[in-house]
This record gives C-alpha cells, structure tokens and sequence, in this order.
C-alpha cells in the first residue's frame, strides 16, 4: 500500500469535471432567470397615482 503525502493528493479529471458541470448549470440558470426577469411588469409611479384616483 502507497502512503501518499497530504500536498500529493489532488481532485483530478473527476473533480474538475464536477466543477465543469456545476459552471455550466450556474450560466443556463442565470441565463433563465434573465429571461424570467424581463418578463416581469413593473408598475411606474404614474400608473400608480391613476390608480388611486379612481
């Protein structure tokens, strides 16, 4: 059995690509919530006051 030193132990190919997907899924969520956030109506200030008139 291999003794290895605490500094020679690394992630790998198998961390890096856990970390990979993760970027990945992160830019399409942002990317979605964009979308879903433009959509959104937003009443202004003179909308609001028409309102209350009636």
């Amino acid at each position: 059995m291999t003794v290895l030193a605490a500094g020679d132990v690394s992630p790998g190919l198998l961390g890096f690509t856990v970390v990979a997907l993760i970027a990945v899924a992160l830019y399409f969520l942002i990317k979605s919530m964009n979308k879903q956030m433009s959509r959104i109506k937003v009443p202004h200030g003179a909308d609001e006051d028409d309102t209350k008139a009636e």
